[in-house]
């Protein structure tokens, strides 16, 4: 027994030194913590307490250590969703989507509760009471099968096999997560020493930590207690609490792709708005190309949403009042064939409903005397939609200011 406890003891020191040894005190210039103390608040604040776990969400981590959905506004994920798997979440809270379609809303102090229930006293320490389980110990360390890791207390999916590599440091370590919004990041002051603690997205739960020495081509090193983690077999069924919601895809061009996509993000039930080009004759075109009038497409966004949430005749509603649909190849003051009104039904319901909108629209007084020159064509008809260059992609959120939604009445 002494022994094991010196065992326990050294390995203990070990994950203190080891954390020490990759962190910049943030009195020093430059401090890679300090950018994360300057950045905003995610929108998964609420997090921290909801789990048990003390200290403050800060935002997204500096350089090379990606942040949760900022810096698209907290909006652009929100929807009024809260799928079976955290159905219990904190009453009238906004739910948040990722990336990928997972509902990573804060679950709620009674929902972890319930959850926490299940778990074993060693897991309920490292998960809940920020605990570390003894290095070479973990019996996910060595496991090399392909597949997931998953939140052991709420089932999101957070790392994956592919990102997964052996570190030398006795406890499982990735250099990327499975998405980006799934994991949040905390100052962690603790032991004398600055560290940025990692934890889940949704339920709060402790991770580990992440440090700046892994490899490229992310740089980083998630370090995880596999007490933390459930594994999950490729090709196996995946639970439903791991489960992405199911979505559906709509496209819609309407002028500058820039404020339409800017405005599809702040709809609730919107998981992603991407900008790019559609309806034209050339394949994968650039800016320029569209812009020289030359290959007949759109400026277009694919929407990407929940249809148990927002309707395809709601998305139609919004954009419809989102741009002018009497204006003739052009929105404004920006003018050409790229800039025309625009639908591409994604299969034959969305062709049915949107060109049924737009008569019912066109007998309404608000279009009295004004002919729609909104053009409808099926995604087979019009061909594939080719995503715009990185810079147009969430071009207000990355330079400041959004476009304002229309009221809801007409």
């Amino acid at each position: 027994m002494k022994f094991i406890a010196i065992v326990l003891g050294l390995a203990a020191g070990v994950s203190l030194l080891f954390g020490a040894r990759h962190m910049m005190p943030c009195s020093t210039g430059g401090c890679a913590l300090q950018s994360l103390l300057d950045s905003p608040k995610p929108p998964h604040a609420a997090h921290a307490s909801a789990a048990g776990v003390t200290g403050a969400f800060i935002g997204p981590p500096p350089a090379n250590i990606p942040g949760p959905a900022s810096p698209a506004p907290a909006s652009k994920k929100e929807n009024p969703s809260v799928p079976s798997s955290t159905a219990a979440n904190t009453a009238n809270a906004a739910p948040v989507y990722s990336k990928s379609a997972y509902d990573v809303t804060p679950l709620g102090p009674a929902r972890i509760k319930t959850l926490a229930a299940k778990l074993a006293p060693e897991d309920a320490r490292i998960i809940l009471a920020k605990g570390t389980e003894p290095a070479f110990c973990g019996t996910l360390l060595d496991n090399k099968k392909e597949g997931a890791y998953v939140c052991k207390l709420c089932g999101l999916p957070l790392f994956s096999s592919d990102s997964k590599f052996n570190s030398g440091t006795g406890w499982p370590s990735f250099n990327k997560p499975f998405d980006k919004d799934h994991v949040s990041y905390v100052r962690d002051d603790s032991h004398g020493m600055t560290r940025v603690e990692i934890n889940c997205a949704r339920c709060g739960g402790h991770l580990g930590h992440v440090f700046d020495d892994g490899p490229q081509p992310t740089g980083l090193r998630y370090c995880l207690n596999g007490a933390s983690l459930e594994f999950i077999d490729k090709g196996a069924e995946w639970p439903e609490a791991s489960r992405p919601v199911r979505t559906e895809t709509a496209y819609f061009a309407g002028g500058c792709f820039w404020g339409v996509e800017d405005r599809f993000q702040q709809v609730p039930g919107v998981i992603d708005a991407v900008s790019g080009y559609q309806g034209g004759s050339v394949d994968n075109p650039t800016y320029e190309k569209v812009c020289g009038h030359g290959t007949g497409h759109a400026e277009t966004v694919r929407v990407v949403f929940d249809p148990a949430r927002l309707s395809y005749t709601d998305l139609l509603a919004k954009f419809f009042k989102f741009h002018d649909a009497t204006q003739l190849n052009r929105q404004g003051p920006d003018v050409g064939d790229q800039y025309r009104s625009a639908i591409f039904a994604d299969n034959e319901t969305q062709l049915r409903l949107a060109n049924s909108y737009i008569a019912s629209l066109a007998a309404a007084p608000r279009y009295k005397g004004r002919a729609i020159v909104t053009q409808v064509r099926s995604v087979a008809d019009a061909g594939k939609f080719y995503p715009a260059e990185d810079y147009h992609q969430d071009y207000h959120a990355k330079h400041g200011g959004h476009c304002a939604l229309p009221p809801d009445e007409e």
